[in-house]
């Protein structure tokens, strides 16, 4: 999986000139699922995810995690994280099928909620428009595949 989380004051997506999700302060989730992906290493990234220390504490040093500052995670499906750039034009062969992509990313919104997180979402494979006021910024990349034996 791979996963590109940018600290925010504020995120949304909107789908069809409608609102989908919203969030003020957390974790703007770009999320990408590879064929090789299953729900160990999904439940790892998601546990990885809700305990970044990435905020601010009193003496300015990132220390902070999501629950301590009372943040929320806006999920977006992100299958482009995948893409073959090795000509002009991207190739997308490299993300799972939906058959495998649509449930491990629920399932990662799930563990996310289940660690007691308010979690929005877009929706997978629709034409978003996704907007946000990133804090810092700070953006962190996480790819399963380039650890060791696919686990974080």
């Amino acid at each position: 999986m791979r996963a590109v989380v940018t600290r925010v004051n504020s995120a949304s997506v909107v789908i069809d000139g409608k609102v989908e999700g919203a969030i003020e302060k957390g974790f703007l989730v770009l999320l990408g699922v590879g064929p090789r992906d299953d729900e160990a290493v999904c439940d790892k990234l998601a546990e990885k995810i809700c305990n970044l220390r990435i905020f601010e504490d009193e003496n300015e040093k990132m220390n902070l995690n999501l629950e301590q500052v009372g943040g929320s995670l806006l999920v977006v499906s992100q299958f482009t994280l995948y893409a073959d750039t090795s000509s002009r034009r991207p190739g997308f062969s490299r993300a799972a099928k939906p058959d495998l992509a649509v449930p491990l990313y629920e399932r990662f919104m799930d563990q996310c909620r289940s660690r007691g997180f308010t979690v929005e979402h877009g929706r997978f494979g629709a034409d978003m428009q996704v907007s946000s006021v990133n804090d810092g910024p700070v953006t962190i990349l996480f790819d399963t595949d380039k650890t060791q034996e696919g686990t974080l």
